[in-house]
């Protein structure tokens, strides 16, 4: 049901693909922005935006089970981090890694941005999955 592609043609990306495609007539799941936010509104992580792109997986997680999806079933991402420097880029992607997220791989962009919505927020993503048939898996 999805055929994700790594073109040959271009540099091989790090743990992503470049396109997923999917077949008609299946559902997907348009998901808003997973924000740093515990389940009391109160921001996880204060600084920390690995500790905050962690909180970020876990209500991506509850996002999905919500519309009878999973992290294996998403498509593609955008990763919004708060700075300029690569490297803090970089350790909010190795958190996007270890979740299991890229297994796929997806599709993603991991982006850095000046400002995000709540006060303290520094990661957050967006995210498109399948939503599975009941009882198909896929």
């Amino acid at each position: 049901m999805i055929r994700r592609v790594t073109a040959p043609a271009l540099f091989p990306p790090p743990g992503y693909s470049h396109a997923s495609v999917v077949e008609a007539g299946t559902k997907l799941a348009f998901l808003a922005g997973a924000v740093p936010l515990d389940g009391e509104g109160k921001l996880v992580g204060e600084g920390d935006p690995p500790r905050q792109a962690e909180q970020v997986i876990a209500n991506l997680r509850e996002q999905l089970r919500a519309v009878g999806s999973g992290l294996e079933h998403v498509l593609s991402t955008d990763v919004y981090v708060v700075s300029s420097e690569p490297a803090v880029l970089s350790g909010v992607w190795e958190v996007v890694e270890a979740s299991g997220l890229s297994a796929g791989p997806h599709s993603s962009t991991l982006i850095g941005v000046a400002c995000l919505g709540y006060t303290g927020q520094l990661v957050e993503i967006t995210a498109t999955a399948v939503v599975p048939d009941e009882g198909t898996g896929a």
